[in-house]
């Protein structure tokens, strides 16, 4: 088990097939058996199988993207280039999944200090979905990718994708049968990243 977790790797060029629908199913299952605040589950899934939706939120994040792109002072072409390859990244991942988190179930404080601290804590929540989204995906033989367009344009693609009141977009995930083999990534030593407490 530990092999096939750390097994797991970023994906992002994918074959030309579609996932099955009972194999999605169990994925997006599969993520939802994390541990939560509150036991609160605060996160929501968007699912785009079909073209036209993949369309419609790639073009539309493309304008802000654009418009980012601009205020960094790159020449047109090189913003060109990077929006085709946004949007046809998009349009072509069989499958993509917005992850999204809804709030509204949270506990609710007058005071700033832990009305943020219950918002990480939601956040946090969320995010341990999208790992598990991912190392479900793996066990299926899937490859997948976690981007965070959506944290650069949230009100953009809850009006591409006409969500829910309260789903708050988190990440964006890439899916399909992988058409690439990925190279070993570096990995920090463990002996930088733990500190024993005495």
């Amino acid at each position: 088990m530990h092999e096939f977790l750390k097994s797991r790797r970023s994906i992002r060029r994918y074959k030309p097939v579609p996932v099955d629908a009972n194999v999605l199913s169990r994925i997006l299952e599969t993520a939802t058996h994390v541990p939560s605040a509150h036991n609160r589950q605060p996160w929501r899934f968007a699912v785009l199988t079909e073209l036209q939706p993949k369309i419609r939120l790639g073009d539309l994040l493309a304008a802000d993207f654009r418009r980012d792109l601009a205020g960094d002072q790159l020449a047109d072409a090189e913003i060109d280039a990077r929006l085709n390859r946004s949007r046809n990244r998009i349009k072509d991942a069989p499958v993509v999944i917005v992850l999204c988190m809804d709030a509204s179930e949270m506990d609710i404080y007058p005071d700033e200090k832990r009305s943020t601290a219950e918002r990480v804590m939601a956040i946090q929540s969320v995010a341990a979905a999208g790992l598990q989204l991912q190392l479900a995906a793996h066990a299926e033989g899937l490859g997948s990718v976690w981007t965070c367009g959506p944290l650069f344009a949230p009100q953009t693609v809850c009006t591409a994708l006409n969500l829910p009141d309260g789903w708050e977009p988190q990440a964006m995930f890439f899916l399909g049968y992988p058409d690439e083999t990925p190279k070993n990534k570096e990995q920090k030593p463990i002996e930088k990243l733990v500190y024993h407490v005495l």
